[in-house]
């Protein structure tokens, strides 16, 4: 089986990158913040907006159902 560890690298991260979110309130500037890149290889910010799993909601970021959803389905035994 052909694993491209790039995929598995990105999806640790995005999970990472969800239970941030999920974890507490979190304001848009601190979002920014805390997880923009200028790699190309790991624009999870821009992915997780892209993809629906985030929102941003006044100025907060938030998860949306699809976001945690996803964290739901990554738990499940």
């Amino acid at each position: 089986m052909n694993v491209d560890v790039r995929e598995i690298d990105h999806s640790l991260l995005l999970r990472e990158f969800l239970d941030w979110i999920a974890a507490r309130q979190r304001s848009y500037d601190d979002t920014v913040e805390a997880w923009r890149s200028s790699c190309p290889r790991h624009p999870v910010l821009d992915d997780a907006f892209t993809a629906g799993l985030i929102a941003s909601v006044g100025k907060s970021v938030v998860l949306t159902n699809r976001g945690e959803a996803l964290l739901g389905s990554d738990s499940a035994p």
